[in-house]
């Protein structure tokens, strides 16, 4: 039996206006079409699928193979139709969109979300740089990148805030620094703001420490924190089990706390940009809820 959708949407239209004559408005019908298309639906199904009385509309529940069985069958396949109808719908967005991010911005959400905006938007070409020790800032200033999340330290300086978080001084639940050793750490390589951060405040104190290990990727950093080779220094939620943080212990000095932010480049705010930016912000709320 091959239903027409336009029928079971008039259906589906009737029962949700609860008489005719409103689903006739909603569906910029007039009355005697939308009758004859649910006498043509009832045809077609064989038997009666609305009950009228003089004060109400309601599908028929008289067991399997009613107008109620029917009308959640036909509100799956129209909303089915619906998503199918959305993803091959030509998107009057199109560009490109140089967009960079430092890893432990989102982690595995970005494939994800770079995914979804593919999807939305297939005239969209994306060239994304992911990376902890890419300068970011430079980049989008010198119009290589349209725009970037940066992390940065104290208030936000220019761009649209994406949540807040504290780095911490982070080791495995195992570290164990001898008596009389030097407190080993494991880096990003420059330019890195976590990096950065770190130093400056093992600089402004009288510690004897020293860089044993540096790795341009998080899993890098991460093993050598569980392995027990180093200390480092993470966001918050970027703690992984194994991990504990190690904040005011062997002589550390205390971290500030630093934002998320989104910056755009000269070049403007174009449809794509706009769109990838508004993507990146939701997803970004999305997991600050997530984690609360």
């Amino acid at each position: 039996m091959d239903l027409d959708p336009a029928l079971l949407r008039t259906f589906v239209a009737v029962h949700d206006a609860g008489s005719f004559t409103r689903a006739a408005e909603r569906l910029h019908l007039t009355q005697s079409a939308v009758s004859h298309q649910i006498r043509r639906l009832e045809e077609q199904i064989g038997r009666p699928l609305l009950r009228r009385t003089t004060r109400r509309l309601t599908v028929t529940d008289d067991g399997a193979d009613d107008g109620a069985d029917l009308l959640h069958h036909a509100q799956q396949i129209l909303e089915a139709l619906d998503a199918l109808g959305r993803r091959f719908k030509p998107s009057p967005v199109s560009g490109e969109v140089r967009f960079g991010a430092p890893e432990n911005f989102i982690g595995n959400s970005l494939a994800t979300l770079l995914c979804q905006f593919a999807r939305a938007f297939p005239s969209v070409r994306l060239d994304v740089r992911v990376n902890m020790n890419l300068d970011l800032h430079g980049l989008v200033a010198a119009g290589e990148l349209d725009l970037a999340v940066v992390l940065t330290p104290g208030e936000v300086q220019g761009g649209t805030l994406l949540r807040k978080t504290q780095l911490v001084w982070v080791a495995a639940d195992d570290f164990d620094l001898p008596a009389g050793k030097t407190l080993p750490f494991a880096f990003f390589p420059l330019p890195c703001i976590n990096r950065e951060v770190a130093v400056r405040a093992l600089d402004s104190t009288d510690m004897k420490w020293d860089a044993v290990f540096t790795s341009p990727s998080q899993q890098g950093i991460s093993a050598a924190i569980l392995s027990g080779l180093a200390v480092s220094i993470l966001p918050r939620e970027n703690i992984e089990p194994g991990m504990r943080i190690v904040d005011g212990q062997y002589g550390l000095p205390p971290l500030p706390k630093a934002n998320f932010s989104l910056i755009w480049s000269a070049r403007g705010k174009t449809p794509a940009t706009l769109a990838f930016g508004e993507l990146i912000s939701e997803t970004s709320k999305q997991i600050a809820r997530a984690r609360k």
